[in-house]
């Protein structure tokens, strides 16, 4: 007697408690279930099915959202519609008015190093550069995880399939599928769905459930909406995302369904055509007025966009639809951070603190919402759970903020002591840089200072602050051309800032003499 059958209550039958644990979510005993079963009858078509569903139930990744873009993807990417777009169509050229009604300035909401507004929720893409012509492909992969357009790999998960039946060699893998008739299994839907939704999720071959996926559409007559969604899935997996953008078209005209709308958005997406994607995701939402995953979508593209009066328009109608939708509150909050109501933004970290969120940037937000709202003693606790809890990824970011409340207090000791730990824990922390050259040039170190600063500039090219910072140090130091360098970038960097134009026009003046 197994292990696994003892562990099943005396006169349940075995598949029923397999299927129970598989509906529990406990996907290890089941499959030890479904493995004693096999065993005795290798040619059970249920339990077969049911095994594979769970082994693919282990190893799935919920793909509807759009995921990270590896640095390959985008700098070996031939599908670019425009080389130059204009402000506002390409995920690569965001807007950056500051002047538009509702809408925080550059000054006031840091940009990630695409040009975009920080999200005030994380999600893939929103963090980090999207590499194009400025990065080149020397500097596209700092800070980058290198990749490729294949899916990963399950590094201890990934076996070799091949058999010629549902019968699996004892100590084999489970299922060998260079030798089965993919064909025969297309005439059986039930099994032919478990079996490609194994051969994309859990043995990762977009290939092989390419050709299974292909044969049951031809099967099904060309008119099962879920296969043509499926060969998208796999077109998409292999890079070839004009064939995947056609196949999601047939699904959606065959049989609109939220899934297909969202997987279609995503191609438009890495595209590079979020126009596009803003159109598929209304006409999605047209159909389904009430799902939340398609309003979501709309707002993060605006997001995207630099169009965020737009971004929370949406975010506010996924919170009326869904009041415990986790990043419609976060991003609704840091908005409202960020234009100048940091009352009305701790009032939404609240909510997500009540519905038992306990994580470092909640507890950060929370503090620097208190400070600016001028409850210091509520600011510190907040900051010294976020402490507590932070990890070694969140630790510089922490301390860069206690730097800043020091800094708002007026204890410049406090201060400069935070940024030094910030770099300590991070060394690519640009903000830091710049704050500590700041300190530095109070205290009367100009070497020091000009150091931090061309450190800050160097880790972030998309901030402005290092840049003006640097240039204002350089004229007060008679360096001219040095000084108007750093000011062209700064200007490039944010062109509405008032200081940097009025110093580039001192510049020009002392240029022309």
């Amino acid at each position: 007697e197994t292990a696994a059958s003892a562990a099943i209550p005396a006169g349940v039958d075995p598949v029923f408690a397999a299927l129970h644990r598989f509906n529990r979510g406990q996907y290890d005993a089941c499959i030890s279930l479904c493995t004693a079963l096999l065993g005795e009858n290798p040619y059970d078509q249920a339990v077969w099915c049911l095994k594979c569903r769970a082994m693919t139930m282990q190893a799935f990744i919920d793909d509807l959202d759009f995921e990270e873009e590896a640095t390959a993807d985008a700098l070996l990417d031939e599908n670019a519609t425009a080389a130059l777009p204009r402000p506002g169509t390409s995920l690569t050229r965001p807007m950056t008015q500051s002047n538009a009604p509702g809408q925080p300035g550059l000054g006031m909401r840091p940009v990630s190093a695409s040009g975009r507004p920080l999200s005030g929720f994380a999600r893939p893409g929103t963090g980090s550069a999207r590499p194009d012509s400025r990065v080149g492909l020397s500097g596209a992969p700092a800070g980058i995880r290198p990749g490729t357009s294949r899916p990963m790999t399950a590094l201890g998960r990934l076996v070799r399939l091949g058999t010629a039946s549902l019968v699996a060699a004892a100590g084999g893998p489970f299922i060998n599928v260079d030798r089965l008739d993919l064909r025969k299994y297309a005439q059986r839907p039930a099994l032919s769905r478990a079996l490609f939704e194994y051969l994309l999720y859990f043995e990762h071959s977009p290939k092989k459930a390419l050709e299974l996926a292909a044969h049951c559409t031809a099967a099904a007559g060309y008119e099962d909406w879920w296969w043509k969604e499926r060969l998208g899935k796999c077109y998409y997996q292999l890079g070839l995302y004009r064939e995947a953008e056609r196949q999601y078209a047939a699904s959606v005209k065959t049989q609109p369904m939220v899934a297909s709308y969202l997987q279609l958005a995503n191609v438009s997406l890495r595209l590079d055509q979020p126009k596009a994607a803003l159109l598929i995701y209304k006409q999605g939402a047209e159909r389904y007025p009430h799902d939340t995953a398609l309003l979501l979508g709309v707002a993060r593209v605006h997001e995207a966009l630099g169009e965020l009066p737009l971004a929370v328009e949406s975010y506010k109608r996924v919170a009326g639809m869904d009041p415990s939708n986790v990043e419609a509150i976060a991003c609704i909050a840091a908005n409202h951070f960020y234009s100048g109501q940091p009352e009305l933004a701790l009032r939404f970290y609240r909510r997500l603190l009540q519905m038992g969120i306990r994580n470092t940037e909640l507890w950060c937000n929370l503090g620097l919402c208190c400070f600016h709202s001028s409850q210091y003693d509520m600011a510190l606790s907040c900051l010294e759970r976020a402490l507590f809890l932070a990890s070694d990824d969140a630790m510089a970011d922490v301390w860069y903020n206690i730097g800043q409340v020091a800094i708002g207090i007026g204890d410049l000791g406090l201060a400069y002591q935070a940024l030094k730990v910030a770099i300590s824990a991070d060394s690519n922390h640009a903000e830091a840089y710049t704050n500590l050259g700041v300190l530095e040039l109070r205290k009367g170190n100009v070497e020091a200072a000009r150091a931090n600063f061309r450190t800050a500039q160097t880790h972030a090219p998309q901030m402005y602050e290092p840049f003006y910072n640097g240039a204002l140090l350089a004229y007060n130091l008679g360096e001219f051309q040095e000084a108007f360098e750093l000011a062209q970038k700064a200007r490039d960097a944010f062109p509405d800032h008032t200081d940097t134009l009025e110093l580039l026009g001192q510049l020009n003046q002392q240029l022309r003499l």
